[in-house]
């Protein structure tokens, strides 16, 4: 066997991310993915083995390179699906493109249980790296791309794109270039042009040692990533006392993966955001800070948890009338009023004091009420300071009103105009339960 060839199909057999599941093989038609196909044959098996092609109509030979996967396939006897999305109108191209093949790619996975094998290279991995790198500050910018990542797989990645070149004139098979690749117009295209080269020339195993730097790298991550689960135990928050006293730079991980578990994406500025989320304690009560990436901050005396800014800004629901006796919705909860036994006790109040029907609406700015015990009239806003309700839930939470007079908020008080006395001759009780899967208590009266 021709030693390139040998190396190259040597090198995806080591990595054991080709098996007998299967692997759908993207398939641009460039020399890594052709070579990339040629390998999975020879490994698996063309019944084992298929490919996708996807035709962006970006350039004015994507149908010749749709012809060439075509004759490809047909001649390794693989079969072929050809993917054709309507270009985007605006917009970042490459990332377009990118995501309408890793889509097309996982739909038709799903429907084999196949891998989804890429061709990407050390060469792309060195490419990668140096333009996180240069985009984005971080120790993730140098984990690279992962050998594997889910179902997604990379079996060339121990090898540089001259290897699977080399390997695809060994085994006589003609590859497509895409001449957009040369283009200065992207910014990965001039990490390719004037980086990678410059590597090089400092050392011949430039991009080998990337790779396997990348691969250290990824292996110590884990080992940070159980640690920062072991300071969380589970938990979606922590005391900004607790984050204070960790090291810089396990307090920095901890606050990103808390910001990354909310928005479900990265989150690679939260991090360097924990002098300002511990400058916020001092302030006591609530605080919140924007993070970016659509996530919030938010403090609660001295307790750190994350929110995404839509749930944060969330309308409020609308008003609705609570008849006496009767029942309403209002947002995710159901209240009732019913008669009761003129007792004192949350929710009872005297009915000879109440309007002959009730308002329920949300807090408002400015907001007062006479609480009973409290001897005077006091704003909502400190009495949630007070009882420490979460500032997410001041918005949902129900406000009763009698003719226009606050009368009582769940959990929260009643105003003691409507409280039961000994000379009460009838009583309402009202009930207010939240609905939903997960959803808080109401907050507890003192």
């Amino acid at each position: 066997m021709h030693t390139d060839a040998d190396r190259v199909l040597t090198a995806a057999a080591v990595s054991g991310l080709l098996d007998r599941r299967g692997a759908l093989v993207l398939l641009s038609g460039g020399r890594d993915s052709v070579c990339l196909l040629d390998v999975t044959v020879r490994l698996l098996g063309a019944d084992l083995t298929r490919a996708l092609h996807v035709n962006h109509g970006l350039r004015d030979d994507a149908g010749a390179d749709e012809r060439h996967c075509v004759e490809l396939c047909a001649r390794l006897g693989v079969a072929l699906d050809v993917a054709r999305p309507p270009a985007p109108a605006r917009g970042n191209v490459q990332a377009w493109a990118r995501e309408v093949r890793y889509d097309a790619a996982r739909e038709r996975a799903d429907r084999s249980g196949a891998a989804i094998a890429v061709g990407h290279t050390a060469t792309d991995q060195a490419e990668t790296i140096l333009y996180r790198l240069a985009a984005a500050p971080g120790r993730r910018a140098l984990l690279g791309m992962p050998a594997r990542d889910g179902r997604l797989v990379r079996p060339l990645l121990a090898l540089t794109r001259e290897e699977t070149a080399a390997y695809c004139r060994a085994r006589g098979l003609e590859w497509r270039e895409d001449a957009s690749n040369a283009s200065d117009a992207y910014a990965r295209n001039r990490a390719r042009a004037g980086l990678v080269p410059a590597l090089r020339e400092l050392h011949p195993a430039a991009e080998a040692n990337v790779v396997r730097t990348a691969e250290l790298l990824r292996d110590e991550a884990a080992v940070l990533d159980e640690l920062v689960a072991d300071v969380l135990g589970g938990a979606d928050r922590i005391e900004l006392e607790r984050l204070g006293a960790l090291r810089p730079a396990l307090a920095r991980l901890v606050v990103r993966r808390m910001a990354e578990d909310v928005s479900g994406a990265l989150n690679p500025r939260a991090g360097g955001r924990v002098d300002e989320l511990l400058a916020l304690a001092p302030r006591g009560g609530s605080a919140a800070l924007e993070l970016g990436d659509g996530v919030r901050a938010v403090v609660e005396y001295g307790v750190l948890r994350m929110e995404p800014v839509a749930t944060a800004a969330a309308t409020e629901p609308a008003p609705v009338v609570l008849p006496i006796p009767g029942r309403a919705r209002f947002g995710a909860w159901e209240l009732a009023c019913a008669g009761g036994p003129p007792e004192p006790a949350d929710g009872v109040l005297d009915a000879d004091a109440l309007a002959s029907e009730l308002t329920v609406r949300g807090w408002r700015p400015g907001d007062r009420m006479t609480p009973i015990g409290l001897g005077g009239s006091k704003t909502l806003q400190d009495l949630f300071t007070d009882r420490r309700v979460p500032r997410a839930q001041r918005r949902e939470l129900p406000v009763v009103e009698s003719a226009g007079e606050i009368a009582w908020v769940p959990g929260l008080a009643t105003g003691a105009r409507f409280r039961v006395t000994g000379d009460t001759a009838r009583a309402v009780r009202l009930t207010a339960r939240r609905t939903g899967a997960g959803a808080p208590p109401a907050p507890r009266s003192p």
